[in-house]
């Protein structure tokens, strides 16, 4: 499932493409993706201005010009392609579409100057929500998110401060999107080996030293990972087409029996399951 660095990526592609246009048509396909559309969605969305695009975690928000936010998941298999519409498109234009089964265009937004958006999900696992920008606080998802793990919010002291007393093994607390949001299996596996922390070590352990190194891994992974355009697993691609480059930097996701790539570290990485999920580590050097 694609996480923060991923959406980022995504919603950086679609700026250029609807921020500051109407969208003119809205054509829904199907009642449902996850979940079903909210009531009346195309209608909703017909006419609106996108006056921004914002990401909280792995959400996507357009902020529309009647006051409503839509809210977007990718799932695990959801993608947006942007096009020019027939004869406008021109050499140099922002984004180019990507090839896609069309059977599975579930939703296609219509924009001003000729841009079509389509929302393409094989496996019909994101999902679409529409609310008043004002109610966001309140949504029973975005109302619960801790802080983004590269923002001011996050530090070594906040993670001292929410992880003391937790018993759980500091992998999963990671994973808690109300501890912080929009980290995922593979930049946790990926945070915790920079920092040296083994993924079995309890939570309320990590408190001091240990903390401010975590937080500052998390902080740099991130970073580096959407600078790099996310990592391209499965399904994901941004709204071009074109494939991340941050799987080429793991140390450990997926690497199992590889060398361990800490400098003076002897050991080779390892694979354990946690609550369902592969987890990836040095037991060598991660304490």
């Amino acid at each position: 499932m694609p996480e923060l660095p991923e959406v980022e990526t995504v919603r950086r592609g679609l700026i250029p493409a609807l921020e500051g246009r109407r969208l003119l048509a809205v054509e829904v396909n199907r009642p449902n993706l996850r979940f079903a559309f909210p009531e009346r969605f195309a209608e909703r969305l017909t006419g609106q201005r996108v006056e921004r695009i914002d990401r909280r975690a792995k959400y996507l928000l357009v902020r529309l010009s009647g006051g409503e936010t839509m809210i977007g998941h990718l799932g695990m298999s959801g993608r947006f392609s942007i096009e020019v519409d027939g004869a406008a498109a021109q050499p140099g234009d922002f984004v180019h579409a990507a090839p896609a089964n069309p059977k599975h265009d579930h939703v296609v937004f219509r924009a001003e100057g000729g841009v079509v958006v389509r929302y393409n999900d094989p496996r019909r696992f994101g999902y679409m929500d529409l609310l008043r920008t004002t109610a966001e606080a309140d949504h029973p998802v975005l109302g619960a998110l801790g802080p983004e793990p590269h923002g001011n919010e996050f530090s070594g002291p906040y993670l001292s401060s929410v992880l003391a007393g937790r018993r759980t093994p500091i992998k999963a607390a990671l994973l808690d999107q109300s501890i912080v949001a929009g980290l995922g299996n593979i930049y946790v596996c990926e945070a915790l080996h920079r920092s040296g922390i083994s993924p079995r070590r309890a939570a309320a352990s990590i408190p001091g030293v240990r903390a401010d190194r975590l937080a500052t891994a998390v902080r740099a992974v991130i970073i580096e990972a959407i600078e790099a355009g996310g990592s391209s697993l499965k399904d994901f691609a941004s709204t071009d087409g074109a494939l991340g480059y941050f799987q080429h930097r793991f140390r450990v996701y997926d690497r199992l029996g590889a060398p361990c790539p800490t400098d003076g570290c002897h050991g080779s990485i390892q694979r354990i399951v946690q609550s369902g999920r592969s987890t990836w580590f040095c037991s060598t050097c991660q304490r």
